[in-house]
C-alpha cells in the first residue's frame, strides 16, 4: 500500500516554471493592487530605459504615456532614446523571466535580476488578456523591428504572435506598449506623477515627459548635460564570500594554482597577499584549487578575515554627488534652504556602498505635516514599505528636537516644512523582498544613513539659528525706525532746523550696509549719487541694481546694462570692506525721473538699510 501511494505521489511531482510561480505570486514583485501595479510597471520600464541610455552614453529622453481604455484598464507606453535591443534578443528580454545581463556583474545598476520588465508583460497578459507590443531600433540606418508577444508560463519562454519591420522616426530606442488592469491616482506621493518627480530629482541628467490619462503633459527637465560616471565591474571581494560560494569557485576555476586563483578571481589580492593567506590557512600555494577539501576551504575563508586586505574599489559605484542632489531638489521643490552630503564609501559583506543625503526646508512645503522622506537605492525611488526600510529607521533614531524640528512624542519622523532625501548606491542593495521597495536593516547601512542625515541636519540647525538672529535684528530695526523719526521730529522742532535723515543712523546702530540715493539738479540734468557705506564688521560683496526708463549718462563706475520691456537695468558689482564707503554717480535729463530706489542682490534684506534686497540665492550649507 505504501509503495502504491509513493508511486502516485511521484507521478504528481514536476518542475515549476519561474513564470508559473510568479503568475500565482505576483504580489511578491509589487503587483498586489491595481494602483501599485500600474506604478510598478512604469518604474520597471523607466529603470530599464535609464540603464540602457547611460550604458550607451546617451542623455535619457523618456516618454511615459498612460491612456484609459475602459473603467479598470489602462494602456501604458514607455519610449526611450537608448541604444535599442537587437532583434534576436527582444523576445527573451520581454518574454522570459530571469533573463538579463546584469545579475553576475558586480557594479551598481538599477536592475539586476532580469525579472522587472518581463513581470510587467506577465501581469498585463493576465489582467487584460492582450499581448505586449515592442518597437526597437538600434541605429539611424537600421530597420525598426516590431513584436507582439506573450509569456508561456509553463515553459517561461516567449511566444511571438506577430513580428514585422515597421517605419519609426526615432534614430534609435525602444518602445513598449502594454494594456493592464490598474487604477490611476495623482494627488499623492505613491503615484506615477510622484514616481516621475522623485526619479527626476536623483536623475538630473534625464528628461521625463509624462502624458496623463486626462491629456495633461508634465515635463521634468534635465538640469545637467553631464551623464553619471559609468560604474566599472569589479571582482568579488574576499570579505563578503561565503563558504558555499568559495567551494563553488574553487571547484569550477580554470586556474591551476591556488595563488593564481586568489589573485585573478578576487579583488584587492596581490601575489604577496595571496601567499600570506595561504600561509595563514596552512595550504600549499601551488596546490590545484579544485583539489581543496571542505576543511581547507573553511581555513581559507578564516584566513580572509585575519589577513589585512584593502577595502574594495568604489569604481563600481556612481553616486549622484552633492551638487546634483541639490540641483534636483531645487528643480522640484520651492524651498529656502538645502544641504546635501555624500559619505565616503563603506563595505557590507564585501559589497561597497555609498550613502548620500539631502535636506530641504521652508518655502512652499507644508508646515503642519510630517516630514516627507524620499528614499532611493541606485537612483531608483522606493515608494512603498516606508515603515520597513532602513532609511526610515535611521531617520526615526535621530532626536530631531536637537535640530530645531518638532518631534511629537520625542521619537519617530519629525514634523515641519522639511524634505529628507536618502540614497544608497551599492553593487548589491539588500532589499527586503523581490519588489525592491525597502532596504533591509543591515547595521552598517543604517549607521551610515544616520550619519549622513545628521550631517545635513546640522546644516539645517545652523541655518535656523541664523534665521532667528536675523529675525531679532529685523525686529530691533523696526523698533528703531519707529522711535528715531519721532525723536528727529522733536529735535528739529526744538532746533528750528530741517528734519535729519535717520537712515545712516539706523544703518550704524544695526551694523548694516547703507545704500542712500540722492539727486541734485544742475542745468537740464539731475546728478544722481548712490552712497554705499559698510557699517558691518565683515566685507560685503553684492550686485547693485538701478532700474531706469532711459539709458543713464556718464556713469561712474561704468555698469553692466541689460534691457527688458523698455526698461534698463544698470548693474554694478560692489565689494566693500568694513567701515569703507563707495559712491556710484550718473546723470539723467531733468525731464526724466531719477528712477526707482536701487535694489541689492546677494545680501540678506536684514543686512541692508535704504534699499530693498532681491531674493537671495537659495541658502545652502
Amino acid at each position: 500500500m505504501a509503495e502504491n501511494i509513493a508511486e502516485k505521489l511521484a507521478q504528481k511531482q514536476r518542475e515549476i516554471s519561474i513564470a508559473e510561480f510568479f503568475e500565482k505570486n505576483r504580489q511578491i514583485l509589487g503587483f498586489d493592487s491595481s494602483t501599485r501595479s500600474l506604478i510598478t510597471s512604469v518604474k520597471e520600464a523607466v529603470d530599464n530605459a535609464l540603464d540602457a541610455c547611460e550604458e550607451s552614453g546617451v542623455l535619457p529622453d523618456i516618454l511615459i504615456e498612460v491612456h484609459k481604455v475602459d473603467k479598470d484598464t489602462y494602456r501604458l507606453i514607455v519610449e526611450d532614446n537608448g541604444p535599442g535591443i537587437v532583434k534576436e534578443q527582444i523576445p527573451r528580454v520581454f518574454g522570459k523571466l530571469l533573463y538579463g545581463s546584469r545579475f553576475h556583474a558586480l557594479k551598481q545598476s538599477r536592475g539586476q535580476q532580469g525579472i522587472g520588465i518581463s513581470a510587467v508583460v506577465l501581469y498585463a497578459q493576465l489582467t487584460s488578456g492582450r499581448p505586449t507590443a515592442v518597437y526597437s531600433k538600434t541605429g539611424k540606418n537600421k530597420e525598426a523591428h516590431y513584436y507582439e508577444l506573450v509569456i508561456n508560463t509553463k515553459t517561461n519562454e516567449p511566444e511571438i504572435l506577430m513580428e514585422k519591420i515597421v517605419p519609426w522616426d526615432r534614430p534609435h530606442g525602444t518602445r513598449i506598449e502594454v494594456e493592464m488592469e490598474g487604477t490611476y491616482v495623482r494627488a499623492r506621493k505613491q503615484s506615477i506623477y510622484g514616481y516621475a518627480k522623485s526619479t527626476a530629482i536623483v536623475n538630473p541628467h534625464a528628461r521625463l515627459t509624462l502624458i496623463e490619462p486626462t491629456g495633461d503633459t508634465q515635463v521634468f527637465e534635465r538640469v545637467t548635460e553631464v551623464l553619471p560616471v559609468e560604474p566599472c565591474e569589479i571582482l568579488p571581494h574576499p570579505e563578503g564570500i561565503e563558504l558555499g560560494t568559495l567551494i563553488k569557485m574553487l571547484r569550477y576555476t580554470e586556474r591551476g594554482r591556488l595563488t593564481s586563483f586568489l589573485t585573478n578571481e578576487f579583488a584587492r589580492i596581490g601575489h604577496k597577499t595571496a601567499k600570506e593567506i595561504c600561509a595563514k590557512a596552512g595550504i600549499d600555494p601551488d596546490v590545484n584549487p579544485g583539489d581543496l577539501s571542505r576543511d581547507q576551504a573553511k581555513r581559507l575563508l578564516e584566513a580572509f578575515k585575519t589577513v589585512k586586505i584593502i577595502a574594495p574599489s568604489t569604481e563600481c559605484l556612481s553616486p549622484i554627488t552633492e551638487e546634483l542632489i541639490r540641483k534636483g531638489l531645487e528643480k522640484e521643490y520651492d524651498v529656502d534652504f538645502i544641504a546635501t552630503t555624500t559619505r565616503d564609501a563603506s563595505v557590507h559583506t564585501g559589497n561597497p556602498f555609498i550613502v548620500e543625503a539631502g535636506i530641504a526646508y521652508g518655502g512652499s512645503l507644508p508646515k503642519e505635516e510630517k516630514t516627507d522622506i524620499l528614499r532611493f537605492a541606485n537612483r531608483v525611488p522606493l515608494l512603498y514599505q516606508q515603515g520597513g526600510c532602513a532609511s526610515t529607521h535611521a531617520v526615526e533614531k535621530i532626536n530631531w528636537r536637537n535640530y530645531e524640528l518638532l518631534q511629537p512624542g520625542g521619537s519617530g519622523i519629525p514634523q515641519g516644512p522639511v524634505v529628507i532625501l536618502t540614497h544608497v548606491a551599492s553593487t548589491n542593495v539588500p532589499f527586503t523582498s523581490e519588489s525592491k521597495e525597502a532596504i533591509a536593516d543591515i547595521p552598517e547601512i543604517v549607521d551610515e544613513i544616520e550619519l549622513a542625515v545628521r550631517d545635513v541636519a546640522r546644516g539645517l540647525k545652523n541655518y535656523l539659528a541664523k534665521q532667528k538672529i536675523l529675525a531679532k535684528r529685523k525686529e530691533k530695526e523696526e523698533i528703531i525706525e519707529k522711535v528715531l523719526p519721532k525723536l528727529a521730529e522733536k529735535v528739529s522742532e526744538v532746533m528750528g532746523g530741517p528734519q535729519p535723515d535717520i537712515q545712516p543712523i539706523v544703518a550704524k546702530i544695526m551694523g548694516n550696509v547703507l545704500v542712500q540715493k540722492t539727486a541734485e539738479q544742475s542745468d537740464n540734468t539731475s546728478i544722481v549719487t548712490i552712497r554705499i557705506k559698510n557699517f558691518s564688521e565683515s566685507q560685503k560683496e553684492f550686485m547693485l541694481h538701478q532700474a531706469s526708463a532711459v539709458e543713464i549718462e556718464d556713469p561712474t563706475p561704468k555698469p553692466r546694462v541689460s534691457s527688458f520691456d523698455g526698461q534698463f537695468d544698470n548693474i554694478w558689482k560692489v565689494s566693500i570692506k568694513p567701515n569703507a564707503e563707495k559712491k556710484v554717480r550718473y546723470t539723467v535729463k531733468s525731464e526724466q525721473s531719477p528712477g526707482a530706489n536701487p535694489l541689492v542682490e546677494g545680501i540678506l534684506a536684514e543686512m541692508v538699510t535704504g534699499a530693498d534686497a532681491l531674493p537671495k540665492k537659495r541658502a545652502s550649507e
